[in-house]
């Protein structure tokens, strides 16, 4: 269990849990649509891979009640272990878990899977970990070309951002064949939703970016990739019309492990 309290986190931590809580608000309706669109059953075992800030294990946890959520992430400093009964929290590298075949009947991984060093494989054994009549549920981030971005200062920070991102070993554009991985891996009634992202798609968006851009630009600024004012003129177009943009597609996919 989590011995979870606002209060031991650090300054850095405090600032990135604004940053979770804001991309919980923007993408957890999407999530819940779908699971909601999914025969979860009070008895069902669920695992999370990826908890982050701990919304969906919790979501989880009420709806199956009289079963169990193990919400795993490599940092669980967010996670409150006693918000319910049935929930477990475990820290642990998600591309070095390892559960026995069949374990669960729902299994959920949110801009998770792509951070993997082997994407393809670690899905191919969370597909595994689904028992018979189960469900994965997968969602990344497809980023678009960021020479594409109407706005010189948005290309510029898109670009940087998504640089630093695949420096930090992200495959930025594995979300897209997310729907054929979950038919390899063996599963059926595959379905797909696309979710866009990015300034002006709406104000939970602005809200997000522009958290992130004051709090993190500074490394794009430091390290070179921008310089401070592209910066400035890009958390101040925020909201503008002129600056709205489509940067990423949150590709949401979901199949069943056939019945033995």
């Amino acid at each position: 269990m989590s011995s979870y309290s606002t209060g031991s986190l650090t300054k850095d931590q405090l600032s990135r849990l604004d940053q979770v809580r804001l991309f919980e608000k923007k993408y957890d309706p999407v999530t819940v649509s779908i699971l909601e669109s999914l025969p979860v059953g009070r008895t069902w075992r669920c695992l999370e891979l990826g908890a982050g800030g701990g919304s969906m294990a919790y979501w989880l946890a009420d709806r199956a009640d009289l079963g169990s959520v193990l919400a795993v992430d490599v940092d669980t400093a967010y996670l409150d272990g006693d918000r319910a009964p049935n929930l477990t929290i475990q820290r642990s590298d998600i591309s070095a878990g390892d559960f026995a075949p069949g374990t669960f009947d729902l299994v959920l991984a949110r801009a998770t899977v792509e951070h993997a060093a082997n994407p393809d494989e670690l899905l191919e054994r969370a597909a595994g970990w689904v028992a018979p009549g189960g469900w994965l549920v997968v969602e990344d981030f497809y980023y678009l070309p960021a020479e594409h971005a109407p706005t010189s200062v948005g290309r510029a920070l898109v670009g940087a951002y998504v640089r630093r991102m695949e420096a930090q070993g992200a495959d930025l554009g594995w979300a897209r064949h997310l729907p054929a991985a979950l038919a390899r891996a063996g599963l059926t009634e595959v379905g797909s939703r696309v979710t866009p992202a990015g300034p002006g798609q709406s104000a939970a968006d602005d809200e997000l970016i522009g958290l992130r851009m004051r709090q993190e630009g500074h490394t794009l600024v430091e390290s070179g990739l921008v310089e401070a004012g592209q910066l400035a003129a890009f958390i101040d177009a925020l909201g503008t019309p002129q600056a709205r943009d489509m940067t990423t597609l949150m590709v949401s996919a979901w199949g069943r492990r056939p019945q033995e």
